[in-house]
């Protein structure tokens, strides 16, 4: 299952729909290390997890990227309330991220 990609302004239309839960994955297409992230992230959301997933390249999502104050990719974004209450930079097991969807 691959995790939804957005554009910035249906990424807000969005989150504002599901409640403002969501994670929301900041990836580069060329980073490796994003493309290792994006496949835990996908493990996660087969298992089950509740909360929304959407991934958006950080090229072309200026005004996440600067209100958030996003320093890297990959970055998950945890929301709630349509704000950021976690940001995690490094993906550590498919279990820890698991745990903070749930």
């Amino acid at each position: 299952m691959a995790i939804q990609e957005l554009e910035e302004a249906a990424l807000l239309d969005r989150i504002q729909q599901n409640g403002g839960q969501a994670g929301v994955f900041f990836f580069t297409p060329l980073c490796g290390t994003c493309m290792v992230g994006e496949r835990m992230l996908e493990i996660a959301e087969a298992t089950g997890v509740k909360t929304p997933l959407y991934k958006i390249n950080i090229n072309y999502a200026p005004k996440l990227r600067d209100r958030w104050q996003i320093a890297s990719v990959p970055c998950l974004v945890v929301l709630e309330g349509g704000s950021p209450i976690r940001k995690e930079y490094a993906m550590q097991s498919t279990q820890h991220l698991y745990s903070l969807l749930r």
